[in-house]
């Protein structure tokens, strides 16, 4: 597939192969995007497998397939296979990157407003036990990451810039490349959340320039839930701690020595979900077939279309901003709660999520913002499930 755009034919046959599509409109893919139908079946397949044949023995039946997993991340991001470590989520990648960092009392970590709650949670934690501090990179009135705020607020005691490319609650996009010039020319760590922004937007992380970049396979990749992985720049995995070893992540040299192994999987341990793990290497090819231009191209026509739509309704509010939009989608209606919305179109089958202030309190609450309704779209989404939700919206006010 190597047009621009989509045909009407195409859009027909990925949603013929994502069977979700026939019963639901799914605008919840920032939560679980609906899986292509050739990940689930590989993933009934391998455990069927696993059933007839045994779980070490299917293993190795499957052995080549499984290692493929490391090289299509490795396309995917346009990094080393030996640069990455398959976890179960990206809170896990996270984490493994942040506690890996030997921190010292005084040290600075930068960071943006558009922050999960679980990375403020992880800042407060190295807050309280190493004494570092942190400062909130605000967005400029327009609702752009301010990169001149962050060179400003660069010092001797900068030791990590942390940021998410898109927000849980948000349309807006971090200029993760342009800050990854000032990190470099700083040399400051970079740490990079892409759970939301892998497989609606192409990721590079050459391009980026970061040292650490944490990933979520459920998301716009369209992988399984407990997938994920955590790119890890070869020239610093020497200097993060391993937090958890076993018998794959290193080895014993002596009774009272051991090596840990030359590569990234040296941040995850040996057993793991093997079945999801091949699930997570088919949702990637699929999305390298398909191409992330053309992906990220639908993605930004499509959430335009919406935006504009909802926009001219009477009571709605969008709520997004920043010069660069994505397929996050974030709105309320006058009067109505945004829980209430989620569930009266759910009664028309429907799907959105709620972006609420816990998700996302620093943006949020700059905004005086409880809670919001969030439609997330990905490629396979039509025009016409976006006028059934429109007119659904309508129909409440």
């Amino acid at each position: 597939m190597d047009t621009a755009t989509f045909s009407e034919q195409e859009i027909e046959q990925l949603r013929a192969g994502t069977r979700g599509t026939a019963v639901r409109v799914h605008f919840n893919n920032a939560g679980t995007s609906l899986p292509p139908d050739v990940v689930v079946d590989t993933m009934i397949r391998y455990l069927q497998e696993e059933a007839s044949y045994g779980g070490y023995e299917t293993e190795a039946r499957y052995k080549e397939q499984l290692e493929n997993t490391y090289t299509l991340i490795g396309r995917l991001i346009n990094a080393g296979r030996d640069e990455v470590a398959i976890t179960e989520n990206a809170s896990i990648a996270w984490a493994m990157a942040l506690y890996g960092i030997d921190f010292k009392e005084g040290d600075v970590i930068l960071t943006s407003e558009y922050e999960y709650v679980t990375n403020l949670l992880g800042f407060l934690n190295v807050q309280k036990t190493s004494g570092v501090r942190v400062t909130v990179i605000p967005n400029d009135e327009y609702g752009n990451f301010s990169l001149q705020a962050l060179e400003e607020a660069i010092s001797p005691q900068t030791r990590l810039i942390a940021v998410t490319q898109i927000p849980s609650g948000g349309g807006g996009v971090i200029p993760v490349v342009e800050i990854g010039k000032i990190a470099r020319k700083n040399n400051i760590l970079y740490l990079v959340d892409a759970s939301q922004s892998i497989g609606q937007i192409p990721v590079d992380v050459q391009a980026i320039g970061c040292d650490m970049l944490s990933v979520n396979g459920r998301k716009f990749l369209r992988a399984p839930r407990g997938t994920g992985f955590l790119y890890v720049r070869k020239e610093i995995q020497d200097k993060l701690r391993v937090l958890f070893m076993d018998g794959f992540t290193a080895q014993l040299t002596s009774r009272d020595e051991y090596q840990i192994r030359n590569d990234g999987r040296r941040f995850e341990l040996y057993e793991k979900n093997r079945a999801l793990n091949l699930g997570l290497g088919q949702a990637i090819e699929y999305a390298l077939n398909i191409g992330l231009d053309r992906i990220w191209q639908r993605v930004q026509q499509l959430s335009g279309s919406m935006r504009r739509q909802l926009s001219a309704i009477g009571g709605v509010n969008v709520h997004d901003s920043g010069d660069v939009q994505c397929g996050i989608v974030t709105f309320s209606i006058e009067g109505i709660d945004s829980y209430t919305v989620k569930e009266r179109l759910a009664e028309k089958q429907i799907n959105v999520s709620i972006a609420a202030a816990s998700s996302t309190p620093i943006y949020m609450n700059k905004h005086h913002l409880t809670s919001v309704v969030r439609a997330s779209i990905h490629y396979y989404n039509t025009e016409d499930e976006i006028k059934l939700l429109c007119d659904a919206l309508a129909s409440m006010i």
